[in-house]
């Protein structure tokens, strides 16, 4: 069955071109032109991605990605206008798995959405079939959710992605650029402070204090760990 994905722009041009490039390359393409219709289309139409500007009128597209990572794991490429670095962050912070600059090529969104569906794929291959629990957190590879002390933590599919390595590396140093790699793929060329707006994300929902982790460590200079199993004993 061909991937479903989701264009909201309100740019009809480019919601017709995208729209015809991507039916061309075997997608199912359904595109929008405002956040209200993109919010009833992500029920509705239940896409497989959603590549989503920023600048929509009514509901903009940061409130669009916000609502929808409240209850979905969605991929969600963000476009945003050129140079407009705020505009990026702000993204990511609101649960954006990658975004593209304004005016961009075909073929570079292409890859983009190619690169995720592809990580997904093979994240679904290499599950163990057996659960990851260290500390309150379950980690759950058959139904790819996140437990803590019995409930259930909504995470985008980045940030599953992310967690999922740390905590299958627990007590090992990983550095930025091995997890940037592991997670984004060798070809990104991204703000490497996507990863610390992950990090951030992460600790705010698996951390009992954000502000002083208890799992999720800095390894100043370097990168980042997950805490090991013997050190919560």
């Amino acid at each position: 069955m061909a991937k479903k994905i989701l264009i909201v722009d309100d740019e009809p041009l480019i919601v017709d071109s995208l729209t015809y490039s991507l039916r061309r390359e075997g997608f199912d393409v359904m595109g929008v032109g405002d956040g209200q219709q993109a919010l009833e289309a992500v029920e509705n139409y239940q896409p497989d991605l959603i590549v989503l500007d920023i600048l929509l009128p009514g509901i903009n597209g940061m409130e669009v990605c916000k609502q929808i990572r409240a209850k979905s794991t969605i991929p969600v490429i963000m476009l945003t206008a050129r140079g407009e670095e705020l505009d990026r962050i702000l993204g990511l912070e609101v649960g954006a798995d990658d975004y593209l600059a304004k005016p961009f090529s075909f073929r570079e969104l292409l890859a983009r959405i190619r690169a995720i569906f592809r990580r997904i794929e093979l994240d679904h291959q290499n599950q163990p079939i057996e659960t990851l629990t260290i500390g309150n957190l379950t980690l759950d590879h058959v139904a790819h959710r996140l437990i803590k002390n019995g409930q259930e933590i909504a995470l985008a599919t980045r940030e599953y992605e992310l967690l999922a390595y740390l905590m299958q590396n627990s007590g090992r140093a990983l550095s930025r650029e091995k997890l940037l790699k592991q997670i984004w793929g060798e070809e990104w060329v991204g703000d490497e402070r996507t990863l610390d707006v992950h990090v951030r994300w992460l600790r705010l929902k698996i951390e009992d204090d954000p502000a002083t982790p208890l799992y999720l460590q800095t390894v100043r200079g370097f990168g980042y760990r997950f805490i090991g199993p013997e050190e919560l004993r």
